[in-house]
């Protein structure tokens, strides 16, 4: 990995979700602009702020898909996520930050 990128694979989802009231929506149905969770696999030199292991918030539209041995993977500049979710928990902070 070079400079600021950051290597993900993405989240696995069912085809079908459920609202909040329980409705069935099917995979087929579109939705508007959708922020999608993934994990870091791989982390450049001059990322700050981010390590492997983490689950990053992203734009789905702005990434540049990749294969690397069969595997799919996303390929990310470190300014364009927008939150990670985080295992390091540090003074009673809830473990997600913007």
């Amino acid at each position: 990995m070079l400079h600021d990128r950051v290597l993900v694979s993405m989240d696995t989802e069912s085809g079908e979700r459920r609202s909040s009231a329980g409705i069935v929506i099917p995979a087929t149905a579109q939705m508007g602009k959708r922020l999608a969770w993934a994990r870091v696999v791989a982390i450049g030199p001059h990322v700050r702020t981010i390590v492997v292991g983490d689950r990053v918030l992203f734009d789905p539209e702005e990434r540049a898909e990749i294969e690397v041995r069969a595997e799919a993977y996303v390929l990310l500049r470190e300014r364009d996520i927008h939150a990670v979710a985080s295992e390091r928990l540090e003074d009673d902070s809830t473990g997600l930050y913007l």
